[in-house]
């Protein structure tokens, strides 16, 4: 009772760029369930400046600093406010999510019992039509006639058999789309009149209708695991298991990596079941497939992600995602709506880190290992502007396990850097190693290729494993990186957890890297991205080392992307290089003998990566696998866009299923496990050893 009582005190808020901060004197009326502020104390008797309610809002502590925090309230009005500190700050959060969680409770307890299954919207009218017209009296929840029906008293429920399983998914898929077509009636709303699509039942009817079917699939997926477990040792080799969808023969699942016919959905278009249709490889037929560069073409997709605009329209979905959400909770499994991504998967999104392939190939020119580790931080600190295609943040396509993703980069050798004296000098005889024979014939052209695959070698967690290698050049890098992401409050926040190892082989140099952490920021605005972190650079043979700081915004003045950082030689401790500047515009390299350098990457050139048609894909690979995804996007039909990605989503949660009740472990196709990393499985530094080894035995 004590948290009940009414608050007041003076507090900063935020108005606008204009006028900034100003001081108002805030009133938290529990009974009420509204936060009203004035503009001072003496003035509490007046009407108030401003009134939010709070039934359905979401208070969010900031992480700009420790004196911030927001008030989201259902109608889509925010207050953005300040204590004086961070005690303040709890004492206002705390008091302001129990009289948010009391009124938002009360909502439920306050609507009358749900009668009716059906439901029934006059959306297929005009806006002014009657239907549309609600009286006063008349909530949200009514006005939608949503309900249940209720056992008869002294029935029993009777034990679930597994034929009847087939029965509860036929019944789950039409609720799910009854609540697929709930959501996109209230969302046809106007926002403004008497019902809106922003009103605090709707949104509230949405959020609680979504948990309820998540709350269902996860009910059912506990009734196939205790069915599986009660069949299992019963069940003879090729059984097949029928409950679950599709139906798949254990005998013939996973054959060649080719499309499977499974019986059409009349409902469903036909890309949506050749995406749900599509096997896996299996154990026996996931071999990696070599792929030729001489097929890849240039890239002509350019793919320019246009500026959410649609935020404030999808508003109200982000605010019932968000009502959903606790600050901290893992984001893994949390599915975002659509509109928010990329036209891209996170595979090639690696793959576009490596648009610099001259830098990339330059790092082996350098003369001295001081060169060489000052090379590999201009070309790392380079790498994340192209990768981030733009500073709208949207979010790359989740992979699928065994999804996959090639390119190639071309590099004439007249636009690789050579070391800082003169030419590049060749290695002494006795280091040379001749390659094998299928490589040997690269040695002739006139430009350098960088080949690179990426492969989703997990799916929770969810890690990704990405290789690339110059032949001719003696280097590769390979990396594993397992996306963390975490809810923030009015942030998204995502670490990225592995390691990369660059691999000189010409100089017998490995090079161990980390990723910075990246943030959504702004999320119910126009969102943007920075980065974030200290990350680590160091050559165990060279004793060589570079820390490197990726600052974020402080809220009052500062820069926003700036980073900066220090190139030592751990032996002395001597600092030979100094960075600053950002990590999207220009970057400024000090040198101990006092020379400076600018890179202006707004200016650097990108070279395009060449791809194989999509006709040439394995289905599996990245941009066959999502290719209608991507165009529903490319179109403008978010339904469709969703339609198609949950088609994928949907076949992935059905075969983990079927793996994990068949104790059927899942095997890569490119990389290997080894500790807590994996590692591509034919990297450069094996096939160069075996060359040596094979040379020293012709000697």
């Amino acid at each position: 009772s004590d948290h009940m009582e009414n608050i007041y005190g003076y507090l900063m808020k935020y108005t606008n760029l204009v006028t900034g901060w100003q001081y108002r004197f805030f009133v938290l009326n529990n009974e009420a369930g509204l936060l009203e502020y004035f503009v001072n104390e003496q003035s509490r008797h007046l009407k108030p400046r401003g009134t939010l309610q709070l039934a359905g809002a979401v208070i969010s502590p900031s992480d700009e600093d420790s004196h911030t925090f927001t008030v989201n309230a259902a109608s889509g009005e925010q207050y953005k406010l300040r204590a004086t500190d961070a005690k303040e700050r709890q004492h206002w959060v705390s008091r302001l999510q129990i009289c948010t969680q009391h009124h938002t409770e009360a909502i439920g307890k306050n609507n009358p019992p749900l009668k009716s299954r059906s439901f029934s919207l006059a959306s297929q009218g005009s806006a002014n039509s009657p239907g549309l017209q609600r009286r006063p009296s008349q909530n949200a929840v009514s006005f939608f006639n949503v309900g249940h029906h209720r056992l008869p008293a002294g029935k029993r429920v009777p034990i679930m058999q597994p034929d009847h399983l087939v029965d509860v998914r036929e019944m789950m898929s039409q609720a799910e789309g009854q609540q697929r077509d709930l959501i996109r009636s209230i969302e046809c709303l106007p926002v403004s009149g008497h019902l809106t699509s922003l009103d605090q039942d709707l949104l509230m009817l949405k959020a609680t209708s979504m948990a309820t079917m998540n709350c269902l699939n996860d009910c059912f997926h506990i009734l196939q695991l205790q069915h599986a477990s009660q069949q299992k040792g019963s069940l003879p080799t090729g059984t097949t298991i029928s409950w679950l969808e599709p139906k798949i023969s254990l005998a013939n699942h996973f054959k060649n990596g080719a499309a499977q016919n499974f019986p059409a959905e009349i409902n469903k278009p036909a890309s949506v079941r050749e995406e749900q249709s599509i096997a896996e490889p299996c154990q026996l037929t996931r071999e990696p497939e070599e792929i030729d560069p001489d097929e890849e073409l240039e890239d002509i997709c350019d793919d320019k992600e246009d500026d959410l605009g649609a935020v404030e329209e999808q508003r109200s979905v982000i605010l019932h995602l968000l009502s959903q959400l606790k600050l901290g909770m893992d984001l893994t499994r949390v599915v975002l709506p659509t509109f928010i991504l990329e036209k891209r998967s996170l595979l090639e999104m690696y793959a576009d880190f490596m648009s610099h392939p001259d830098l990339f190939i330059a790092i082996t020119n350098g003369s001295t290992p001081e060169e060489r580790m000052i090379r590999f931080v201009e070309y790392y600190l380079t790498s994340f502007h192209e990768g981030r295609k733009g500073a709208i943040a949207k979010k790359p396509y989740n992979p699928i396990i065994g999804e996959t993703f090639h390119c190639s980069w071309r590099m004439p050798r007249s636009d690789v850097a050579a070391d800082a004296g003169s030419t590049f000098s060749a290695p002494p005889p006795s280091e040379q190693v001749t390659l094998p024979k299928d490589t040997e014939g690269q040695a002739e052209l006139d430009y350098y290729t960088v080949k690179f695959v990426a492969e989703q070698v997990s799916h929770h967690p969810p890690v990704s494993g990405f290789y690339a290698e110059c032949v001719e050049r003696k280097m590769c890098v390979n990396a594993h990186v397992w996306t963390k992401s975490k809810f923030l409050g009015m942030s998204i926040g995502v670490t990225m957890v592995g390691e990369g190892l660059l691999s000189l082989l010409e100089h017998g140099e490995e090079y161990t890297f980390s990723l910075p952490c990246a943030y959504a920021r702004s999320i119910l605005t126009v969102p943007w991205v920075e980065l974030g972190g200290k990350v680590n650079i160091n050559c165990a043979k060279t004793g060589y080392s570079a820390s490197i700081n990726f600052h974020t915004k402080p809220f009052y003045g500062g820069k926003l992307h700036r980073v900066t950082g220090e190139v030592k030689q751990n032996m002395t401790n001597t600092v030979v290089c100094r960075v600053q500047g950002e990590w999207n515009s220009v970057l400024e390299f000090t040198y101990s003998n006092g020379e400076t350098k600018y890179v202006d990457l707004t200016k650097l050139s990108v070279t395009r990566k060449r791809v194989r048609p999509l006709e040439k894909q394995g289905p599996f690979e990245s941009r066959r696998l999502w290719q209608h995804v991507t165009e529903s996007l490319r179109d403008g039909d978010i339904d469709k866009a969703t339609e198609h990605k949950r088609a994928l989503e949907e076949r992935q949660r059905n075969e983990e299923r079927l793996r994990a009740e068949t104790e059927t472990p899942w095997c890569t196709k490119y990389f290997l496990k080894e500790g807590d990393g994996w590692v591509y499985h034919k990297p450069l530094w094996k096939t160069v050893s075996a060359a040596q080894a094979q040379q020293m035995d012709t000697n």
